[in-house]
């Protein structure tokens, strides 16, 4: 199975062993429809909008039952498995949070940064 990667398991972040060795496929973006948010500043929340959205920066991994249930069982609260758009225009599987979360909890928007290592790269900067 084909997933999107884009949070605290990515190459170089804290969480990349829960991949378990999946093969990297490849860097990605999805398509500039969606937004990205920092959930308490330990993980991305991204979510699908019809206007303002950005290209989010992600890579690509190939993965075994064994290696999508270990995954799946270390995603954080509030997550859930849908698909996401690549700006290639393929789909594939991705975690996304829930807008009405996001929204009514007030986590900061830093769609700006294109991508989560970029916004925790920057984080001794801000």
């Amino acid at each position: 199975m084909r997933f999107f990667i884009c949070g605290s398991a990515l190459r170089g972040q804290p969480d990349h062993g829960n991949l378990l060795g999946a093969p990297f496929v490849g860097e990605a973006k999805t398509a500039p429809r969606y937004r990205l948010y920092s959930v308490r500043d330990r993980h991305p929340g991204i979510y699908e909008v019809s206007e303002g959205g950005v290209s989010i920066a992600g890579e690509l991994y190939e993965f075994t039952p064994e290696q999508y249930a270990n995954l799946m069982a270390g995603e954080p609260p509030d997550l859930y498995e849908g698909d996401i758009v690549l700006e290639d225009g393929s789909t594939v599987r991705a975690m996304i949070y829930p807008r009405s979360l996001i929204e009514e909890r007030g986590y900061e928007d830093v769609s700006q940064y294109g991508g989560w290592a970029a916004f925790k790269a920057a984080g001794a900067k801000r």
